[in-house]
């Protein structure tokens, strides 16, 4: 699949056990590690689940924001709290099933305020693509490793 203007690359590649460093391909965002839970990892770093809680409170706080400038609303300072439910389904897999965002913005009580309470949503990309979830394709390349003296 050919990279369209807006598209990225994300880079992974294991550190050691479950910890992972994440690239973006970018010069202005350094590398991220993350790990797993104990006992699989040592919880030093977030894990997935964590970072897809927080790509969604992320993208609805910023949503909300940019409706407010948009409509040159007065709005101070936002925070939210992201709570995430897991579940076992029919296979006993964990699964994430439920994300609860709770959102305090500081802003001015009006009618842009309340405009943007009721669009801010639409325009949320990552929240929109997990609702109607997301294609995802998954391709396995196998590679040979090194033999003791370093060569494939």
């Amino acid at each position: 699949m050919a990279i369209k203007e807006g598209d990225f690359v994300t880079r992974i590649s294991r550190e050691e056990r479950y910890r992972f460093r994440i690239d973006f391909a970018s010069e202005k965002v350094g590398p991220l590690l993350m790990d797993e839970p104990e006992p699989l990892g040592t919880g030093r770093y977030p894990n997935a689940g964590s970072l897809l809680a927080a790509a969604v409170g992320n993208c609805l706080c910023a949503s909300f924001v940019f409706c407010m400038e948009k409509a040159r609303g007065d709005i101070v300072d936002i925070c939210a709290e992201v709570e995430t439910t897991l579940e076992r389904n029919e296979r006993n897999r964990l699964r994430v099933k439920h994300i609860t965002v709770k959102m305090f913005p500081q802003a001015e009580a009006g009618p842009k305020f309340d405009r943007c309470r009721e669009i801010f949503e639409d325009f949320c990309i990552v929240t929109q693509s997990v609702k109607e979830g997301i294609d995802v394709d998954v391709e396995v390349f196998p590679v040979r490793p090194l033999d003791e003296a370093g060569e494939k």
